[in-house]
């Protein structure tokens, strides 16, 4: 594959104002009839937060970083979950959002604690997740408290003030996905659940993530056996087939192929480079790079899902959808950054063995 660069931040401008990121788009203009939502902010903070540490892209993403943090400062409520939905008229549309919305804006703040360009920023991060680690323990969700385990995860390799909160924290919802692995699991079947469904990937790379912070091998075993599966599931003759969102994936029932998300990508991606850093195997990369070439063209239609750093929404059987909304800009650009964060610090040991 060639060497990946960071992505243009085109589309993403055209998404944001100074409230947030609009959520959908028609074709390449924002829809602001739509409105906001904590869920796509979280995930551009996180994008902003990688995209300061490129000389190229450091004033934008700070400019868009502080806008990003501003929104999730509002949206947290004073127990610490968080509203989801907000107007273009800047109201909020409900009492408090989901669970997988609490989780995505505990992981925006993690990544914002350890690495965010501005002190002032990680002090507000740091005060903003210690305010919503007693909420973590009520997630029920699994996939909400492997979003939330990223963000501790990445707050605990930090520079902050070390929180015992934070390894608790993460004993806990380790424990429960291995749990649910041993429970659920068979043979045949070395999953958490018994359907694929969205974000699948985010779940062996909690544990992978949760295994190399506590030290543990038993994450870190459980998180590469629930990704070896899942590969084994996804990726086809060398590409990748993520599951649709036209019927999922229950076990013993038939395949969705199509509804193709580009979310799906982006958490494989994470996902292998976590099971490369834990297990040093090659292989874990060529998984990634696997990952990232659905979106440039490696997918089942050969269609490029991206243009101007925006992404499409989604590959259907038919044809692609054209609208570029932020999960999918924000999918594709977070993926990218990625992989060329990656590949510059593979690139000296690469150069030393030719």
């Amino acid at each position: 594959m060639a060497a990946i660069g960071p992505p243009p931040f085109d589309h993403l401008i055209a998404l944001s104002d100074d409230t947030g990121i609009f959520q959908h788009a028609t074709f390449d203009v924002p829809n602001r009839a739509e409105g906001y939502c904590t869920d796509d902010v979280a995930r551009a903070f996180i994008v902003a937060v990688r995209a300061s540490a490129h000389a190229d892209l450091r004033p934008v993403a700070i400019k868009l970083g502080r806008t990003y943090l501003s929104f999730l400062h509002a949206a947290q409520r004073p127990n610490g979950r968080f509203h989801n939905f907000m107007s273009f008229e800047r109201v909020w549309l409900d009492d408090v959002g989901s669970e997988d919305c609490s989780g995505r804006a505990c992981w925006a703040l993690g990544v914002g604690a350890r690495g965010a360009p501005q002190e002032s920023w990680r002090r507000l991060c740091a005060r903003l997740l210690h305010r919503t680690l007693p909420q973590i323990a009520t997630l029920a969700f699994p996939r909400a408290a492997a979003f939330a385990a990223l963000g501790i995860t990445a707050a605990s390799s930090g520079r902050g003030p070390h929180v015992p909160a934070l390894g608790q924290a993460l004993e806990r919802i380790g424990s429960d996905l291995v749990d649910r692995l041993r429970r659920v699991g068979t043979a045949d079947w070395r999953w958490f659940e018994d359907v694929l469904t969205y974000d699948n990937a985010r779940l062996p790379e909690a544990l992978l993530r949760i295994g190399m912070a506590l030290d543990d091998p038993t994450f870190v075993e459980a998180g590469l056996e629930a990704l070896d599966f899942y590969e084994s599931v996804v990726v086809e003759n060398g590409m990748f087939v993520p599951i649709g969102n036209r019927g999922w994936y229950p076990r013993g029932g038939p395949r969705a192929r199509y509804g193709q998300q580009p979310l799906e990508a982006a958490a494989l991606v994470d996902a292998a480079l976590a099971a490369h850093a834990a297990s040093g195997r090659p292989r874990y990369r060529r998984l990634a790079e696997c990952a990232y070439a659905w979106y440039v063209g490696g997918n089942s239609r050969g269609a490029v899902m991206v243009r101007d750093g925006g992404c499409c929404d989604g590959l259907d059987a038919e044809a692609v959808n054209p609208n570029m909304g932020a999960e999918s800009t924000l999918s594709f650009l977070a993926s990218a950054l990625a992989m060329s964060g990656f590949e510059a610090q593979s690139r000296p040991t690469a150069n030393r063995t030719g």
